[in-house]
């Protein structure tokens, strides 16, 4: 029965490993930006892979590096980051319940949690923990290997504009929106975000959109009401 079970598990964690794979190429080319960013920012060669292995969060990398090539303060940098991770709050009470063992074990798994692997590991209306890790752990190494090319390689690129890779992250964001509007209870705080975001993006400063509309997975909370 345990090793019917241990490969159950095994199978769940690479179905949801299959499932991201495309927005793992993805995931790849935009770490790719960040590390020739943060070079150019001058964080140098170590700092940037380190930051993808341990705050593993596109957007709020991509905003630090950019207050840092700007000329800002390190404070400013950090602070732009944090701002942007705060939707993680919504997220991490969705995460919390499905994840096992003790206090060390349940934060590296939380560690796997981003946008990206919690829309794979949706089911219904629950996050799948095995789907959940399979999906970020996949990630978590397209992610690291591409702020290395980039850091290592990227003057070889030049700028990542000039292929529309700043066009990936919008792109990137729809496709897990599109992905949770056939569930039912997931769709009402998917549009509630995505409304939020439409109607901010314009008037208020970058950054701000994507954390106000995580307000709307709160909607997700709510519980079942009984049949």
């Amino acid at each position: 029965m345990m090793e019917s079970s241990a490969i159950q598990v095994e199978r769940t964690m690479a179905a949801g490993a299959r499932d991201v794979a495309p927005i793992a190429l993805a995931a790849a080319v935009i770490g790719m930006s960040f590390g020739i960013l943060a070079r150019d920012a001058g964080m140098g060669v170590v700092a940037p892979i380190v930051m993808s292995l341990t705050t593993f969060a596109g957007s709020a990398q991509m905003a630090a590096a950019t207050v840092m090539n700007d000329g800002g303060a390190v404070a400013a940098a950090v602070a732009a980051a944090v701002l942007l991770n705060l939707r993680y709050v919504a997220i991490g009470v969705s995460v919390a319940p499905s994840l096992r063992g003790r206090r060390a074990r349940r934060l590296a798994e939380a560690q796997l949690a981003t946008d990206e692997s919690w829309a794979i590991s949706q089911d219904g209306g629950r996050v799948n923990r095995e789907r959940l890790l399979g999906a970020g752990l996949v990630l978590l190494l397209s992610w690291t290997a591409g702020t290395t090319a980039g850091v290592l390689g990227g003057s070889a690129l030049g700028d990542p504009a000039t292929y529309g890779f700043d066009a990936m992250f919008p792109a990137l964001f729809l496709a897990l929106l599109a992905g949770q509007l056939g569930d039912r209870r997931a769709r009402p705080p998917a549009l509630a975000g995505a409304l939020i975001a439409l109607v901010l993006t314009p008037l208020a400063p970058p950054g701000i959109p994507i954390v106000v509309a995580a307000a709307g997975a709160l909607l997700g909370l709510r519980p079942e009401r009984a049949a």
